[in-house]
C-alpha cells in the first residue's frame, strides 16, 4: 500500500486554525498525532499537531496560535471519531494544558492487543504488518522546537497520522471476525474519562521501592522530599532531575537523620546540593507529621516475608489467566499483571472495576473471577493426581 505525506496544509495562525475547525466540524473522523518536547522541563511543550480528516491532511503549528478552543471542541465532539496510536500521550497533554477530555476514541495500539500483538506495539510495526507500509523512523530525534519548520521533518511527521484511518478500518474488520470489536471499543473508552488523566501527586513517593523499609519519620520525610522536588520543578519549569537527581534521594533519606553534619559528610552527596538545600532537608525531616501524611503512610502495604505456598498459588492463578489470554489471542499483560495479582492478597486491594464488569471478566470466566474476588480465602489442594483451587 502506498500513501503520500507530501501534500498537507500548514496552519500557523489563529485565523487558519479557525478555518480548519469550521471546515472539519462535520467530518466523521479526525486522525491526530503530535510532536512534543519534554526534556529538561516540567511542562511538556507541544510543538506540532498532525491531523488527517476526510477533507485533507494538516499540520498545526501551536507556536503561532493564541486560542485552541476551536480545535479542542473537535476533540471533545462525540460525533467525530478520533483515531490515534498510543493516543494517551496526546490526550494527556491536551488535558494537562487545556482541560480537554476526548470523546469517541479509537486507539490502534489498544485495539492491537485484541489481535495478538504484544502491548505496547509500535506504530511502525503495526502499519507494516497490517498495511504493508514501511515507515521511515530515522528522524525520531528531530528538533521539533526549531523554527522555521523543516519541510522534510513535516513530511516525516505526517507519516504517523495519514495511515491511521486505513489502519483502523483494517483492524476493525479483523476485530469483527474475531468477535473482539466490542471489547476493543470498551478499552478505548477508558481514554474518554477525566479520571484517567488525573495523577496522584504522591504516586512517586508511595511507589518508591525504599518506602517499605523506612521508619515512619523517614517515610514522611520521603513524601515531603518528593513534594518539594515536584513543586520546585513546576515553579521553575525544569525537569525534576534538574532540581534533584533521583539517584540522590536514597542517600539523603538515609542520612538526614544524622542532621546537617551527617549530610555534609556523606561522600555520595554533592557539596553544592547540601550547601543549597541541606538546612531545608533537615527542617523537612524534623517537622511533625500531619494527619494527612500519617494517613498516606498507613495506606502503604506492610512488607511481609514471602510464603512459599502463597507464591505457588499466585503462579498457578497467573498461569490460568495467561492460558485464557493466549487461547483468545490477547496479550496477558494487557489483562492483568503479576503485581496487580499480588495486591489482591489479604484484601490489600479489591478486584478492580474493569475486572468486575468489563470485557476482562467475560474473557477470564466466572471461575477465575470468583478465585480472584476471594483471593484472601483461596487455597490449593492436590488430591488423587488432581490440582484444585478452593475458596475456604
Amino acid at each position: 500500500m502506498q500513501h503520500s505525506s507530501s501534500s498537507f496544509e500548514l496552519i500557523e495562525n489563529q485565523a487558519q486554525l479557525e478555518h480548519f475547525c469550521t471546515e472539519n466540524r462535520s467530518s466523521e473522523w479526525l486522525a491526530i498525532d503530535t510532536e512534543f518536547v519534554g526534556e529538561k522541563r516540567f511542562h511538556t511543550r507541544l510543538c506540532l499537531i498532525q491531523a488527517a480528516t476526510p477533507k485533507g491532511n494538516y499540520i498545526i503549528d501551536p507556536f503561532g496560535i493564541e486560542r485552541f478552543d476551536p480545535f479542542l471542541d473537535l476533540i471533545e465532539d462525540p460525533a467525530i471519531l478520533k483515531i490515534t496510536h498510543a493516543g494517551e500521550n496526546e490526550y494527556r497533554i491536551l488535558y494537562q494544558q487545556y482541560d480537554a477530555v476526548p470523546q469517541n476514541v479509537f486507539d490502534t495500539q489498544l485495539a492491537a492487543a485484541f489481535l495478538g500483538y504484544k502491548h505496547p506495539v509500535s506504530f511502525r510495526r503495526l502499519a507494516e504488518n497490517e498495511l504493508g507500509l514501511k515507515l521511515d523512523k530515522t528522524l525520531t530525534t528531530a528538533d521539533w522546537e526549531a523554527r522555521p519548520l523543516n519541510r522534510k521533518y513535516l513530511r516525516y511527521a505526517m507519516d504517523d497520522v495519514i495511515p491511521l484511518y486505513p489502519l483502523m478500518e483494517q483492524m476493525k474488520e479483523k476485530l469483527i471476525r474475531h468477535d473482539r470489536l466490542e471489547w476493543a471499543l470498551e478499552e478505548c473508552k477508558t481514554l474518554e474519562s477525566e479520571e484517567y488523566y488525573i495523577k496522584d501527586p504522591n504516586s512517586e513517593a508511595l511507589g518508591s521501592s525504599m518506602m517499605k523499609s523506612l521508619n515512619i519519620k523517614e517515610k514522611i520525610f520521603l513524601l515531603r522530599l518528593y513534594q518539594w522536588r515536584r513543586e520546585q520543578a513546576e515553579a521553575k519549569n525544569h525537569s525534576k532531575e534538574m532540581v534533584l537527581p533521583a539517584k540522590l534521594i536514597a542517600p539523603i533519606v538515609r542520612g538526614v537523620g544524622s542532621g546537617l553534619e551527617g549530610l555534609r559528610n556523606n561522600r555520595r552527596l554533592p557539596e553544592h546540593i547540601i550547601r543549597q538545600h541541606g538546612r531545608l532537608f533537615t527542617e523537612l525531616f524534623n517537622g511533625p507529621g500531619t494527619a494527612e501524611e500519617k494517613a498516606l503512610i498507613a495506606s502503604i502495604e506492610v512488607e511481609e516475608d514471602e510464603d512459599p505456598m502463597e507464591e505457588i498459588l499466585q503462579e498457578i492463578l497467573y498461569l490460568l489467566i495467561r492460558y485464557k489470554c493466549l487461547e483468545t489471542g490477547i496479550t496477558p499483560a494487557f489483562v492483568m499483571t503479576k503485581s496487580s495479582l499480588r495486591k489482591l492478597k489479604n484484601g490489600i486491594e479489591e478486584v478492580p472495576e474493569e475486572l468486575r464488569n468489563g470485557w476482562r471478566r467475560r474473557l477470564l470466566g466466572e471461575d477465575i473471577y470468583h478465585w480472584m474476588a476471594n483471593y484472601d480465602c483461596l487455597e490449593l489442594a492436590v488430591e488423587a493426581g488432581k490440582i484444585e483451587l478452593r475458596v475456604r
